[in-house]
């Protein structure tokens, strides 16, 4: 990871993004956050801010970011080092983790179960389309989620260069500890159960449902659900989420990092560490964003499924709680793919260390 490159990155999102603000600010359409332009306004952290008054923030703050990721391009570290980190560190939390919410997921999740269902003549949720689940701002979201990880990339990228560490695996001369691939294999394992127990509980109470079942839900919301459709939708995503679990377990197993041998093709082949590493770690972001939004709804009293039907921990108390646990299984979910990154990435070719 070259650290002017990062800082560059971030530089340049926040840039182009605080142009958007001030087109925004001018008056100019598509601002993705409020009552008027957001259709899920009640999930957004943001949903109660207008044009008026947040678009010259967020021109503000997109031409503070650029000149921040200007100085870490070039500054080795000194005073000004925890100021920088702290600025980058904050605006990958905020974009990558609160400013998105569970839309994202649920466009993640939803897209193999539309494209599936395509092939069979079935659409989730009572005729849903993808188009449906991306409007414009969750693509919004997602491209605040790209800057916290150019933003998150440019702080690590920064930290390591100015601690005297190597820029591409972040070692120093200083014995590794909890980053070596003994160490990483014994904490990356708890990890793993974590990752893999929470979506299978989850996935518990969409199947009941989908089964008849009114698990956590009373019967009224229970028959509205099959009216819909929607408990099968859920199952489908539900499954999902229990192939990721599967997946997941391929962190610590012998067939995360060398492909069964029945594979076509590519059997007995060694897995591309990015391979797994890339995408655990982008629905890390996604389910830890959605946690924390289910987190701060229910810290709110809960929210409205329809006029009549709210999730709170009382009544429909599964419609909510276990998304509560979501922010650990993100959590979880980071802390084995770093794991699985440290057992796996070998003698550094920059450092020589290994």
């Amino acid at each position: 990871m070259n650290p002017r490159l990062a800082a560059y990155a971030a530089a340049t999102w926040s840039v182009a993004y605080g142009g958007l603000g001030l087109l925004w600010t001018l008056g100019a359409g598509g601002f993705p956050f409020g009552v008027t332009n957001d259709p899920g306004v009640e999930l957004s952290l943001l949903g109660g801010v207008t044009a008026a008054a947040a678009a010259p923030i967020i021109a503000a703050l997109g031409l503070t970011g650029g000149m921040v990721g200007l100085v870490m391009a070039g500054n080795r570290g000194g005073s000004w080092r925890p100021a920088l980190l702290s600025f980058a560190w904050t605006a990958a939390i905020v974009l990558a983790l609160l400013i998105p919410d569970y839309r994202v997921l649920v466009l993640v999740a939803y897209t193999p179960i539309v494209i599936i269902g395509a092939l069979f003549g079935w659409a989730p949720g009572g005729g849903a389309t993808l188009s449906d689940a991306a409007p414009w701002p969750v693509v919004n979201q997602l491209i605040c989620i790209g800057g916290g990880l150019a933003w998150a990339a440019a702080a690590v990228s920064y930290g390591r260069l100015t601690r005297g560490a190597c820029a591409r695996c972040g070692r120093t001369d200083v014995g590794g500890g909890w980053t070596t691939p003994e160490v990483a294999a014994r904490w990356g394992r708890w990890a793993v159960g974590v990752a893999v127990l929470i979506p299978v509980l989850y996935a518990l109470t969409r199947w009941a449902w989908a089964l008849g079942v009114p698990l956590g839900i009373t019967e009224e919301f229970l028959r509205e659900g099959q009216a819909s459709g929607l408990w099968l939708a859920g199952a489908a995503l539900a499954t999902v989420a229990v192939i990721g679990a599967l997946l997941t377990l391929g962190l610590t197993q012998g067939w995360g990092e060398e492909f069964p041998v029945w594979f076509p093709v590519i059997g007995a082949r060694r897995v591309p560490p990015a391979l797994a590493i890339v995408p655990a770690a982008l629905i890390a972001v996604v389910v830890t964003s959605a946690g924390l939004m289910f987190v701060r709804l229910a810290l709110a009293g809960g929210f409205a499924f329809d006029e009549d039907t709210t999730f709170t921990l009382t009544d429909n108390w599964a419609a909510l709680a276990p998304e509560l646990l979501w922010p650990i299984w993100g959590a979880a979910l980071g802390a084995a793919t770093l794991g699985y990154h440290y057992r796996r990435r070998g003698q550094c070719r920059l450092c020589g260390r290994g």
